[in-house]
């Protein structure tokens, strides 16, 4: 579709703020799409085939109406081992996508000399190359086309576009967290830290929802999507070298919200890798290299602390910022100090101004207040005055206040009930 014909919204996003040169796709003639599942892949020639099997299983139609673009990057300072298999990745994508019968099978070339991404770049650049180069891609006239993100060692299930479509053609955010659970490790030692680390995320994302945050859904970078509308209204993919997937969906939810999907599980690897500065990769390879110990969880605690600041500012709305701070102070010193730090007073006084209705105003509070800064919150009441621990002794109280107590109290047990807590429960042959 000429960019003359698209929605005034998308155009100005693709003219002020996508990417541009020197990345193209290969498509060269005109089509347009219902949607696409954008793939960034740094030396995955071993993994993607898998990834694109397991997409070729979708429906026919699906495949007919989705455009499947693989980001192939790298940095100039890329090894020779991750150059050599990034050549043989863009060497193999034709064969791949006659294999595999994958008509809308397209890529990006973001590796070879000149086309490299800049120096200390990453994942996010190279999520944000293929979204962005997609836009225009996209059939806008028959609705809100969609954009999905996968990763290159990642499988799908043969429901996951019509999942998908489904979810969108009756949700009204704007955007999406899919389930996911990692797929089996290849040893003991593997097994025992992936579970660990996904039970880690799993809770934390349990004691959000304890807390009434409204950001108490996953962010894994190969399980989201959204409308091409909500992609440009959130300013369009982060190019963060990693953790870029939690930001992406907290702007998201900010301008067009974000809803759980139902009705399939991504599965994503459970390798270790040290490509980025934390992650799932990260945290297994450290787990593996220094213990499990390594990898402790958040007290209860400050999942109740975060849930009666947020129940404070809503049923007080009316009063002014140093009310709320003395009130904050009586809930936990820590967290008075922590609104102090990040300029409370101000804010309030400021969202207050714009906001003169309670409906708006704790809106607008929640995006003050966000997912980042209710982290920060998280990981300043626990270096300050509740230390980490075992899971052992965190999972249990958050268990016991959704009332889903089972008699199975090892990791990998917790971790199998929150994955059904979570919608993450179905295990398809030939996807381990």
């Amino acid at each position: 579709m000429p960019k003359t014909h698209l929605p005034p919204r998308i155009a100005a996003y693709l003219n002020k703020r996508a990417t541009g040169s020197p990345w193209t796709t290969n498509i060269n003639h005109s089509c347009t799409f219902s949607g696409a599942v954008v793939i960034p892949s740094l030396a995955e020639a071993v993994n993607l085939p898998q990834t694109l099997e397991s997409l070729s299983r979708n429906p026919a139609d699906l495949l007919d109406r989705f455009l499947i673009l693989i980001a192939v990057n790298q940095r100039a300072d890329a090894s020779s081992t991750e150059t050599a298999d990034n050549l043989e990745t863009l060497r193999m994508l034709p064969f791949w996508k006659q294999q595999y019968r994958l008509p809308n099978l397209f890529w990006v070339d973001a590796a070879t000399s000149g086309k490299e991404l800049p120096p200390k770049q990453g994942v996010g650049l190279a999520r944000k190359i293929g979204l962005d180069l997609a836009l225009p891609l996209l059939d806008y006239r028959h609705g809100n086309p969609l954009l999905i993100c996968l990763d290159a060692d990642t499988v799908v299930q043969p429901d996951y576009l019509s999942a998908i479509t489904r979810h969108f053609s009756r949700s009204s955010a704007g955007g999406a967290s899919i389930p996911y659970r990692h797929r089996p490790a290849a040893d003991q030692a593997g097994q025992n830290a992936i579970d660990r680390y996904e039970l880690f995320l799993r809770v934390y994302v349990l004691g959000l929802e304890r807390a009434g945050s409204p950001y108490k859904f996953h962010t894994v970078g190969s399980a989201m999507a959204c409308t091409a509308s909500a992609y440009v209204a959130s300013g369009g993919m982060n190019c963060r070298l990693a953790g870029e997937d939690f930001y992406f969906l907290q702007q998201v939810h900010k301008t067009s919200g974000v809803a759980q999907l139902n009705g399939t599980v991504v599965h994503p690897s459970p390798r270790s890798s040290h490509r980025v500065p934390f992650g799932t990769g990260r945290a297994v390879g450290d787990m593996l290299a220094d213990g499990e110990q390594r990898l402790l969880f958040y007290q209860p605690v400050v999942f109740s602390i975060v849930g009666e600041w947020l129940a404070c500012v809503t049923e007080h709305s009316e009063e002014e910022a140093l009310p709320l701070l003395q009130r904050a102070a009586l809930i936990s010193p820590v967290l008075r100090d922590y609104l102090d730090q990040v300029g409370f007073n101000g804010a309030w006084e400021n969202l207050k101004k714009n906001n003169r209705e309670k409906a708006p105003l704790i809106t607008a509070f929640h995006g003050w207040f966000d997912a980042f800064r209710t982290m920060r919150l998280i990981h300043e009441l626990s270096d300050r005055s509740y230390p980490r621990i075992p899971p052992e002794e965190a999972v249990l109280p958050l268990f016991e206040d959704s009332g889903s107590v089972g008699p199975d109290t090892t990791i990998a047990g917790r971790l199998e009930l929150l994955r059904t807590l979570q919608g993450a429960t179905v295990i398809p042959a030939g996807l381990s």
